[in-house]
C-alpha cells in the first residue's frame, strides 16, 4: 500500500529548489517506494519567495517563520535547506517534533552542532538523511565496491579535489557564506565537506592530519538586497572576509594508506572540477565530477606502464538503472539529488537508514574541527 507523507521545504534558495525538484521526481524514477511526498509547506524568510515557490510547485501552503512548521500536524518529514548557522536550532527542533529530516551538509559550523542535531534524530527515533550528493554518484559506489573487492592490490594513497570558481568574482556578494558565525570555515564546510566524506566512503576512519588555509580576497561588498547562490554586488559597503578560500589538508587513514585533500572556492578556471584519484599497490581508480558516469580503471599484473581504460557505468551500478537504460547514457548533478530523496523516503518508510547519515555528518565535522585545529597549532590534529 503506498502511503502519502506530508512534507516541508525549510529554506528556499538554490538548493531547496533542487530538494522539492527531488520531491517531484522520485515517484517516477522509483516507483517502488511505499510512501509519496506531498508537498504542504514552505518556509521562506525572504518576503515574496515563499509564495511564488508555491505557485510554482504547489506547495499547499507558505510561511516566513520556519517553527510554524515544527508544530503543523500535516508535516512528517522536512527537508532543512537553510544557511549552515540555523542548522542546528532547525534541525533540533524538527527532530524533537517527531519530524524525519532531510539536512544539507555540513549541518552546523562545527562537530558540536553536527553531534546535537545527531542526538536529537537518535532520541526521537526519526530518520535523518543528509545531502553528501556526490557519494551517490553510481560510479563512485562502482569505486568503492571495486576498492573493496582487493583488485586494486592494497590502497596506498588518495587524492581528492574540489576546485570552483563561485567566489572567485571580486565583486562577489558579502553573504552569510563568508562570515564565522553564520556561514562556519568557508571553503571547509562548503566543499571539504564533501571531500572528507567522499574519502571516508572510500578508504574508511580518518586518523591524523595536518592542514593549511588561506583567504586570497579578503574583502567583499555587502549586498543591499535579498541575495540567492553565488550573486554579485558593487557599490556596497566593503566588509572582511572571514573565513577560508583555499584548504589544502594531508590524511592518514586507520588502513595505513595516505591523502591529500585540497579544496578551493576561488579558482578561476575551474567549474566544479571534483573528484579523486586512488593508488593501490595493483592498480588505480579515477573519478572526475564533469564526467560523472565513467571511471578510469587500471588494472591487472604488469605494475609498470599499466595502461588505463575508461570504463562507463551502467544499470548494475548504484541506482543507475533507475534514470538510464544502459552506460554511456548521461546522468546529472540533479539526478544525484534524486536518488538522495529516494533513499531518505525509503529510510522513513522502513524504519532503517539509507544513504549518508547524522553519523556520516559528525564524522564529516570532526575532520574539519580538526583542519582547524591543525592550522590554529600548525601541527598533526586527529578527528575526535
Amino acid at each position: 500500500m503506498v502511503t502519502s507523507l506530508g512534507v516541508a521545504v525549510v529554506g528556499f534558495g538554490w538548493m531547496g529548489r533542487v530538494h522539492t525538484q527531488a520531491y517531484a521526481r522520485v515517484p517516477h524514477h522509483f516507483p517502488q517506494l511505499t510512501v509519496r511526498p506531498q508537498l504542504v509547506t514552505v518556509a521562506e524568510e525572504v518576503p515574496g519567495r515563499a509564495e511564488q515557490a508555491a505557485e510554482q510547485f504547489g506547495f499547499a501552503s507558505t510561511t516566513r517563520d520556519w517553527r510554524e512548521v515544527v508544530d503543523d500536524p500535516r508535516v512528517q518529514a522536512v527537508s532543512i535547506t537553510a544557511p549552515n548557522f540555523l542548522h542546528r536550532e532547525i534541525g533540533v527542533a524538527m527532530a524533537e517534533a517527531g519530524k524525519h529530516i532531510w539536512i544539507e551538509k555540513p549541518v552546523g559550523l562545527s562537530t558540536a552542532d553536527s553531534s546535537a542535531v545527531a542526538d536529537a534524530v537518535s532520541k526521537a527515533g526519526v530518520q535523518g538523511t543528509v545531502g553528501f550528493n556526490y557519494r551517490n554518484a553510481p560510479a563512485v559506489e562502482a569505486a568503492r565496491d571495486l576498492i573493496a573487492s582487493g583488485e586494486l592490490g592494497t590502497v596506498t594513497h588518495i587524492r581528492v579535489r574540489l576546485f570552483s570558481d563561485y567566489a572567485a568574482h571580486p565583486d562577489g556578494a558579502l553573504t552569510w557564506r563568508y562570515e564565522l558565525e553564520r556561514g562556519g570555515h568557508g571553503v571547509l564546510g562548503d566543499l571539504a565537506s564533501h571531500g572528507a566524506d567522499l574519502a571516508r566512503y572510500l578508504l574508511g576512519d580518518i586518523t591524523s592530519l595536518a592542514a593549511d588555509t588561506a583567504i586570497f580576497l579578503p574583502q567583499r561588498a555587502r549586498p543591499t538586497g535579498a541575495t540567492a547562490g553565488h550573486a554579485l554586488a558593487t557599490g556596497g559597503e566593503l566588509g572582511p572576509v572571514e573565513n577560508e578560500d583555499y584548504v589544502n589538508c594531508l590524511l592518514r587513514f586507520a588502513s595505513g594508506a595516505r591523502g591529500v585533500l585540497e579544496a578551493c572556492r576561488v579558482s578561476v578556471g575551474e567549474q566544479n572540477n571534483y573528484g579523486f584519484e586512488v593508488h593501490g599497490t595493483k592498480g588505480a581508480v579515477f573519478w572526475d565530477f564533469r564526467r560523472m558516469n565513467e571511471l578510469a580503471v587500471s588494472r591487472g599484473t604488469t605494475y609498470q606502464d599499466q595502461p588505463v581504460t575508461t570504463v562507463y557505468v551502467g544499470p548494475g551500478d548504484g541506482e543507475f538503472g533507475a534514470f538510464q537504460p544502459g552506460a554511456a547514457n548521461a546522468m546529472g548533478y540533479d539526478d544525484l539529488k534524486v536518488i538522495e530523496a529516494y533513499r531518505f523516503l525509503r529510510s522513513v518508510a522502513e524504519g532503517v537508514p539509507y544513504g549518508a547519515t547524522l553519523a556520516d555528518a559528525v564524522r564529516s565535522a570532526a575532520v574539519l574541527d580538526a583542519m582547524v585545529r591543525s592550522v590554529e597549532t600548525g601541527s598533526w590534529a586527529s578527528p575526535a
